[in-house]
């Protein structure tokens, strides 16, 4: 095999250690999806302010319903059809026909969806604000001066630990 071409070539290594950094770099998403009512589901006789009560909802996540999909259905209202429990002018009726069915929460802003045919009356009202996720914690900064074994750990040993894994990487690469 010719040399500087294959897995062992310096352009390869380059690569791989270019995509392992990315996938170190890239900070954890996650997104929630929220079973409305719990165990109870999407169904009349449960109060969805108390359920909703303490829950940060964030844009990126998902409101999953469970229903009886022969009786009950999910519209998106306004404010003032959502206090009235009127289903006549909805939004967005997301309503698929499964009895499951899943709604992003994708802008930040106040979400209001009602059941119609009368469940509405009956307590079938969720009211949800969604807010953007708050900023990923930041690291603490070292303590150079306390020579406590976790700053020396840090300073140490991680570069040299980085820089062996890709010797070990690119020398078992090349025996391949």
């Amino acid at each position: 095999m010719e040399r500087g071409s294959g897995f062992g070539s310096p352009m390869m290594v380059a690569l791989a250690v270019l995509v392992f950094a990315m996938v170190v770099m890239v900070p954890e998403v996650s997104a929630t999806r929220w079973t409305v009512g719990s165990n109870m589901g999407w169904t009349s006789n449960v109060n969805y302010t108390i359920w909703a009560q303490g829950k940060h909802f964030y844009n990126g996540d998902w409101l999953f319903f469970v229903y009886d999909r022969n009786q009950m259905n999910i519209l998106e209202v306004n404010k003032t059809d959502y206090e009235s429990c009127n289903s006549d002018h909805p939004l967005h009726n997301w309503t698929r026909g499964a009895g499951r069915d899943v709604v992003p929460l994708n802008v930040t802003r106040n979400y209001y969806f009602i059941s119609g045919k009368g469940f509405c009356y009956g307590g079938m009202k969720l009211a949800v604000h969604v807010e953007n996720p708050p900023p990923p914690p930041t690291a603490s900064p070292l303590d150079e001066k306390s020579g406590s074994p976790s700053s020396i750990f840090r300073s140490q040993y991680v570069l040299p630990t980085v820089f062996a894994i890709g010797a070990l990487w690119d020398a078992f690469v090349r025996f391949w």
